[in-house]
């Protein structure tokens, strides 16, 4: 039996209040912004970036922690924050991500008297006229609501077919935290859309207003059933998936209560072998889903967590599996717009015949990359990774010399930090769903291949898109034909220039490489000068205090001369 503690941010303690909440989260932002600031700009800048290479792993580990405890003490939607950020193993290392990951489970319940006094205030009625039964520790506690077992009585069984059900009850006073948080989640926003190195990717307010609609979605019980049902007409003819049953009757914007279909975890390889279950078969049936759901419905389960996800023994498969996938918590859910959907399938179809080029042009169209972005640089990387890593599973990529790797970081990395990605709006939930879907894969086979789940869904996308690759032929062939028309005109003017000395080769690798040798010689020489001046002040100032300032303070110029050289770098 879990040990219930209270949430410090929960009204029902009577502990802590908005006021406090708010300045508390800011103040935890802000410590840890100036920190980053001044060990990732202000001490390279001076020369010190070996100290920050050598520090940053305690750094982010420390941040992590310190992270952890305040979600777990605040509950709300900094445990949300945190399991986005668990989430995100694309781009946050993994002392991050490693120590974030606990936060999907350790989320405190709420005592069950304030659970029972919020549902009979939404029912209209005491709990026990409305269920034959209601357990009162929770199977689940999450970080805006948890859930309990409980029976229907007679008469509701009878209408809805229904026995054992799932009550689903917010935490009390959920809505008003979640408008705080909201509130510094804006405020923080504000401030990192004032970092280049931020803006340049992202647009924060942005992001933060679509996590902010996703969280007001989530605490929206009548929304969460309307998405079941949804889902639901999307996989009906579907023998891999199944979805619980909703008792509208008894539900409410607060209060949801669902078919009882807990199962197996997904995860649990030793209950899955138990039951006769091979978990290495339920990764790409997992995969496959998720793909339909994103490339093919454009609505998916946006939250996949192993604790989301069930594997229910059947015995009357007609497709002769003997076991379904049971997807519930339809909380969050996320939507693909037509075209991004389009672009989706063309860089599933680019990464599954190792296209370099059109995962490039697939990364653009779904808005990766800024439409000015130089991308043959790019085309280049992506061929040489095809080539060398492509169709690698995650254990033969762990098997690769790490060396291999550091070759190829050392030869693109500054390619891809130099190169214009931008996080477009929308994608929070593609990020989160793919990069969850890849963990749980992952955990029932280690030597799962991402690879096998993805070339025969872009074959039958190709086969799907017949038609579209017809016209795209087309088009093809006309865009080539006005290449051709214009060519006689375009080789004119290239002579034309040739002639009169205008024409100019530009190497954009060539071009940075110089500038960054340009700018550290110059940082160099003005370290140089204002290390000489500061030391010669200070050694003339012992009999000449006059001289001796006046050396000191002139070393300042070269001072600010190589950071501004340094700031023009970034």
């Amino acid at each position: 039996m879990r040990s219930v503690r209270r949430d410090r941010a929960d009204p029902v303690s009577g502990a802590g209040n908005t006021r406090a909440r708010y300045r508390r989260i800011l103040r935890f932002a802000a410590w840890h912004l100036a920190v980053t600031w001044w060990f990732e700009l202000a001490l390279p800048r001076i020369g010190l970036g070996r100290v920050t290479e050598r520090n940053r792993t305690k750094r982010m580990l420390r941040f992590a922690q310190r992270f952890r405890v305040l979600a777990v003490d605040l509950g709300g939607l900094m445990i949300k924050v945190g399991q986005f950020l668990s989430s995100r193993l694309d781009v946050l290392p993994p002392e991050i991500t490693a120590e974030l990951e606990g936060l999907q489970d350790e989320v405190p319940a709420v005592p069950f008297p304030a659970i029972r006094a919020l549902a009979e205030a939404e029912l209209g009625a005491p709990l026990d006229r409305v269920f034959a039964s209601v357990e009162e520790t929770p199977i689940a506690a999450a970080s805006l609501g948890q859930a309990h077992r409980a029976q229907l009585r007679h008469t509701d069984a009878t209408d809805t077919g229904l026995d054992n059900v799932v009550l689903k009850v917010q935490r009390p006073g959920i809505d008003a935290i979640v408008d705080v948080d909201l509130a510094a989640l804006r405020k923080v926003g504000g401030w990192l859309s004032h970092v280049r190195l931020v803006s340049d990717r992202a647009d924060m307010p942005a992001l933060v207003e679509e996590f902010a609609q996703i969280s007001l979605e989530e605490i929206d019980y009548l929304q969460e059933a309307a998405n079941s049902e949804r889902f639901a007409a999307d996989f009906a003819d579907d023998h891999r998936v199944t979805v619980p049953d909703v008792v509208w009757e008894r539900s409410t914007r607060r209060v949801l209560t669902l078919e009882d279909v807990t199962a197996i975890k997904i995860t649990d390889s030793e209950a899955l072998r138990a039951a006769g279950i091979d978990p290495a078969q339920v990764a790409p049936v997992f995969a496959s889903v998720m793909f339909d759901q994103m490339f093919t419905n454009g609505f998916f389960h946006a939250d996949p967590h192993p604790g989301n996800i069930f594997v229910t023994p059947v015995t009357d498969s007609s497709d002769g599996r003997p076991w379904k996938l049971t997807f519930i918590d339809f909380g969050m859910m996320g939507e693909v717009t037509p075209s991004t959907r389009s672009g989706l399938r063309k860089l599933l179809i680019a990464a599954a015949s190792r296209d370099g080029r059109g995962l490039v042009t697939a990364i653009s169209d779904v808005g990766v990359l800024v439409p000015s972005a130089d991308t043959a640089e790019l085309e280049r990387a992506m061929t040489h990774l095809f080539a060398r890593f492509g169709g690698m599973g995650f254990a033969e990529l762990r098997e690769v010399d790490p060396r291999e790797f550091l070759d190829f970081a050392v030869e693109f990395g500054d390619l891809v930090r130099s190169l214009p990605f931008q996080v477009p709006e929308n994608f929070l939930l593609i990020i989160r769903a793919m990069s969850l879907t890849s963990g749980v894969c992952s955990s029932l086979d280690a030597r799962f291949n991402l690879w096998d789940s993805v070339e025969p869904y872009a074959a039958q996308l190709l086969r799907d898109e017949r038609g579209n690759i017809v016209q795209d032929v087309a088009q093809q062939a006309l865009d080539a034909a006005g290449v051709a028309l214009r060519l006689p005109k375009r080789l004119d003017g290239l002579v034309t220039r040739v002639e009169d000395g205008s024409l100019s080769v530009a190497n954009p690798r060539l071009e940075r490489q110089v500038a960054r040798l340009d700018r550290t010689a110059q940082r160099s020489a003005s370290a140089l000068i204002f290390g000489a001046l500061l030391i010669a002040g200070s050694v003339v100032r012992a009999d000449d205090a006059v001289l001796g300032s006046v050396l000191m303070i002139a070393s300042v110029v070269p001072l600010l001369h190589g950071l501004w050289v340094g700031r023009r770098g970034l």
